[in-house]
């Protein structure tokens, strides 16, 4: 991690928020590098967009504005200037210069007042967005940190300063409508459609991808979670390299599973089985190593 980073700000900077802790990886991501995948640059983003994106509306920005994403928590900051911010995601306390905030998902900061996010107790990536957004050295259209290619911003580390952009009207969404989805007790379900390549895989081997209660594994990251459990017997199978998409449900020679997520390459050669919904792979970003995963075909 670099410390002490600085991004120079832009035009129309308002303000500047600083790092006191980054706690163990929190990063700046926006929506994603969209339409290069023909160029072997994968798409990044948030881990959880649906938290991502709330967070944003919450606080009167677009939904592509530059964001924090922190994974385990244990963020501090301070702003140098009044502005909103709201907390979606994992719930995690969050307090404001020592004082416990009850409901975080919008959360006024006074100038120079710190703000703590600590490590959740359900999910794992809590998502801080602050009115007007914050500023970050864009690459190929992005401010995102790709994990796999090293693309984006540097993760955030203790000095930090990015620039924060000019405040906006907050709308005060209802808190009532104000939700994101995060895994709380039991195993987690995630809808998927077979395909493209379940034709290689027998009945049974379709059958033990259902009927299995997986665990996600302590080598999860953002570029995929890989779960442990009965291994599909296919074996060895070789394919051209194939596109991927977030949410494929990859199956390697270990025939234990890899769902991709947010930082996944943009080929691969081994079979994908299966495609998790757009709404749930949220709900897989969110996961746990030791947290337990069901995949069930989307009706």
């Amino acid at each position: 991690m670099t410390t002490g980073t600085v991004t120079t700000p832009t035009t129309g900077t308002t303000g500047t928020l600083t790092v006191a802790a980054a706690g163990v990886a929190t990063t700046v991501q926006d929506l994603g590098r969209t339409g290069l995948a023909h160029l072997g640059v994968p798409t990044a983003g948030p881990a959880d967009r649906r938290s991502f994106t709330l967070a944003n509306r919450l606080v009167g920005n677009s939904e592509n504005t530059p964001a924090l994403e922190m994974t385990l928590g244990g963020l501090e900051l301070t702003l140098s200037t009044a502005r909103y911010a709201a907390v979606t995601g994992a719930p995690a306390p969050v307090t404001v210069n020592g004082v416990r905030v009850p409901d975080p998902t919008l959360v006024h900061l006074p100038a120079g007042a710190r703000l703590t996010i600590g490590r959740p107790w359900a999910g794992c990536r809590t998502y801080l967005a602050v009115c007007g957004g914050v500023e970050a050295t864009r690459v190929l259209g992005s401010a995102s940190r790709d994990s796999l290619t090293g693309l984006g911003p540097p993760p955030l580390a203790a000095g930090t300063v990015l620039g924060l952009g000019p405040a906006r009207p907050v709308p005060g969404v209802p808190v009532e409508l104000a939700f994101s989805a995060v895994p709380v007790d039991g195993a987690v379900t995630a809808r998927f459609r077979w395909g493209p390549r379940d034709d290689l895989f027998d009945a049974a081997d379709r059958q033990r991808l259902t009927a299995t209660t997986w665990r996600i594994s302590a080598q999860t990251d953002r570029v995929g979670a890989r779960l442990t459990g009965p291994p599909l017997a296919i074996g060895s199978v070789h394919l051209p390299s194939e596109g991927t998409v977030r949410g494929a449900i990859q199956i390697p020679p270990s025939g234990e599973p890899i769902v991709f997520l947010s930082d996944h390459p943009v080929t691969g050669g081994y079979p994908v089985i299966g495609v998790v919904t757009d709404t749930d792979i949220d709900l897989v970003g969110q996961t746990l190593p030791g947290d337990e995963l069901r995949l069930v075909p989307a009706r």
